[in-house]
């Protein structure tokens, strides 16, 4: 039975729809797929009925993962610009911790083997689908999920009372509710909310053919052309003109609306401030117990510790273990180049990231260069993947100083790796030009790991001297001077050290908890159902 919540209104919510491309423990790629997961979650245990709703993909085995498919069959209308078309679709549903996981079956769907990009046995099967490009009916892909969601609720009767668009995936969701014949009158009395993961140039879902979008989504083409953005049909624009929308943290709002930028998402922030629009900004949380060293078995690692407490004496165990794994293990999935020793003496500097310019990784490799030439005394580990040119700069940097052991490139990802790397580490470095939120500085305070940060966007939420380290101008020189900063407290000053540990902590529990957060999720909820009753 559900907890009964303490409040009620005349605009109360009592059932949300998520709908989402990502849910951590069924199909992930980014931090989407944990935003979705965690709130909903923390949605249920708060009492709501809450149901999310994804694509089926390839790769997703549903009888494995305990669904059951006695939901209802139907098409749905797809329509290309000079063809009637409709798609089948089906269901699977089964219930995870208090929330309706919902996975929708489409042909569509089921034949990709990768979220959004294709895979390297894809592009076997046809080579004009390359590894690693974007899905080539992404759009369509998108509407699908979308209408398909809108008919099941008519399909089975149930209007719930707030549509969650989570992404320019799910975003035009809003404007067929309010502007398609039979969607408007039937979810009359819905509201719906739309949140920005990222909002940089490739992550919009835009698509430039206008006749293409317009007999796809079935919208008229008033509200295709109004919700044009540097020439493409814009899903954030068309979706925001119907409903709230927010980011995920108040900064990135902030810096998309006020500053220049905003430039980097081709000024989406500014039109929509231009037509009244208010992005709010909402800072992610976390739920920190299952990213704690006092439970390391679920984490895979090999010592229990407390940095809340000071106790950081399992720290050094982790750090012998990651030598271990990452110097003599065979890890699927992972190429390793350089070399570590374990030399717990030195500072180790961490980093686990997507190598991109958006997370300047180009920025830490030349400073890594100076770094490592000048300090002898220090240790390096990096786990991530991405860019080429990163990566063969990266390759370059390790394979040279190989003999000196204090450079280690592990590339890949390995969840288990990347937890003993937060808690081996003493400083974990994120020089992202622009972050949204930024999540894995959580992870890394949580392990005694001190951020090191370019205070932008969800960053700021690091604060200098407190909780870690920050520096403000986005360049090379600027960094190396804060982690040069960040070594010389480690040297001489470890008791702030220490005290910053435990700052980090205690802040993240009394701050950025998801029983805290989502009541501003709640508020926006309301303000959801309230637009409609205008």
């Amino acid at each position: 039975m559900k907890a009964l919540r303490n409040f009620k209104d005349s605009n109360d919510v009592e059932s949300i729809w998520m709908l989402t491309r990502e849910y951590r423990g069924i199909a992930g790629a980014g931090g989407v797929k944990d935003v979705s997961r965690d709130l909903a979650e923390s949605l249920a245990r708060a009492g709501y009925e809450v149901s999310v709703f994804m694509p089926r993909y390839g790769f997703i085995k549903p009888e494995e993962l305990s669904f059951k498919n006695p939901c209802p069959q139907f098409d749905v209308d797809l329509h290309y610009a000079r063809e009637e078309r409709r798609e089948g679709v089906g269901f699977w549903r089964r219930n995870l911790n208090g929330v309706d996981i919902i996975l929708v079956e489409a042909v569509r769907f089921s034949e990709k083997l990768g979220i959004y990009l294709y895979t390297e046995e894809e592009e076997r099967i046809d080579p004009s689908h390359k590894k690693g490009d974007g899905h080539l009916d992404y759009f369509a892909m998108n509407i699908l999920l979308q209408k398909a969601v809108l008919d099941y609720a008519i399909f089975t009767g149930i209007r719930p009372d707030v549509f969650h668009c989570q992404d320019g995936h799910t975003s035009v969701l809003p404007a067929m509710m309010r502007e398609i014949d039979g969607f408007r009158q039937y979810f009359e009395d819905s509201g719906a909310l739309l949140t920005i993961h990222n909002a940089g140039l490739g992550y919009h879902q835009d698509v430039a053919d206008l006749f293409f979008a317009t007999a796809v989504t079935g919208l008229p083409q008033r509200a295709i052309y109004n919700a044009v953005l540097n020439g493409s049909f814009n899903p954030f624009l068309a979706g925001a003109a119907y409903a709230p929308i927010n980011t995920v943290s108040e900064n990135y709002a902030r810096e998309l609306q006020e500053t220049e930028l905003d430039a980097l998402t081709g000024w989406l922030g500014h039109t929509l401030k231009d037509r009244g629009i208010l992005i709010e900004g909402i800072t992610n949380g976390i739920n920190p117990d299952e990213f704690s060293p006092k439970q390391p078995g679920k984490l895979g690692l090999p010592a229990a510790f407390d940095p809340a407490r000071g106790d950081l004496a399992g720290k050094s165990i982790c750090r012998k273990e990651l030598v271990i794994r990452a110097m003599f293990g065979d890890i699927s999935g992972i190429k390793t180049y350089g070399a570590i020793d374990y030399s717990p003496s030195q500072p180790l500097i961490t980093v686990v990231s997507r190598f991109s310019e958006q997370k300047g990784l180009d920025i830490l490799g030349e400073v890594l260069e100076n770094l490592l030439s000048e300090d002898k005394k220090v240790q390096v580990i990096i786990l991530g993947s991405g860019s080429r040119d990163i990566e063969k700069r990266m390759i370059s940097l390790a394979e040279h100083l190989a003999d000196e052991e204090r450079l280690a490139l592990l590339i890949g990802y390995d969840s288990t790796l990347a937890n003993l790397i937060y808690a081996a580490g003493d400083f974990f470095v994120i020089p992202s030009r622009y972050e949204p939120c930024g999540l894995t500085d959580f992870m890394a305070q949580l392990m005694g790991n001190l951020p090191v940060v370019h205070t932008t966007g969800g960053l700021v939420k690091v604060k200098d001297g407190f909780n870690g380290f920050t520096y403000k101008d986005s360049a090379p020189d600027a960094l190396m001077k804060c982690m040069n900063r960040a070594l010389n407290a480690y040297r001489n000053s470890p008791d702030t050290i220490r005290e910053m540990q435990i700052n980090a902590v205690r802040n993240i529990y009394e701050n950025y908890t998801w029983s805290k957060v989502r009541e501003k999720y709640i508020r926006l909820y309301s303000k959801a159902k309230r637009s409609i009753k205008k």
